[in-house]
């Protein structure tokens, strides 16, 4: 978990390679209060963590479950994060592009208020957070607290 400022706590998570159970105890090992979800389409083949399963069962766990899709990466953008440097860079670019958009913007502007109050953790499939877009999403919310006037 990473301490932007005092009191603020905000951590990305993949869930590549975890059972349900395995990925909730990891939330609690990391304080999560609230799993913001930025898969474009939050749906898995891996049970659990479709976006009603997944919500029902972080409820149980304590945990509160918000979907953010205006922060998903679209599909066709996708195998760039699984490429080499140079797709990687021309991916993370294009999904950056994307970041700047009123409806995208607004979200991480809500994340970044959330994890104010509370520990947050921002969640994608990619196991390598430097190999997925929530990367670039936590990169936003960073550079948000760095500009903000302490609240």
């Amino acid at each position: 978990m990473l301490t932007i400022e005092q009191h603020v706590r905000l951590t990305g998570v993949g869930y590549e390679g975890c059972d349900l159970d395995e990925f909730i105890r990891r939330l609690h090992r990391e304080d999560a209060t609230l799993l913001v979800d930025v898969r474009l389409n939050p749906i898995s083949r891996k049970r659990g963590f479709s976006k009603t399963a997944l919500a029902g069962a972080l409820a149980d766990a304590g945990i509160a479950y918000e979907h953010m899709r205006e922060l998903g990466n679209p599909k066709w953008n996708r195998a760039g994060f699984g490429g080499g440097p140079a797709e990687l860079g021309a991916a993370r670019d294009v999904y950056a592009g994307q970041l700047v958009n009123a409806d995208a913007s607004e979200c991480l502007d809500r994340i970044v208020k959330a994890a104010r109050r509370q520990a947050v953790a921002v969640m994608c499939f990619e196991a390598d957070e430097h190999r997925c877009h929530r990367d670039l999403v936590l990169e936003a919310v960073r550079e948000r607290f760095s500009r903000a006037v302490p609240a």
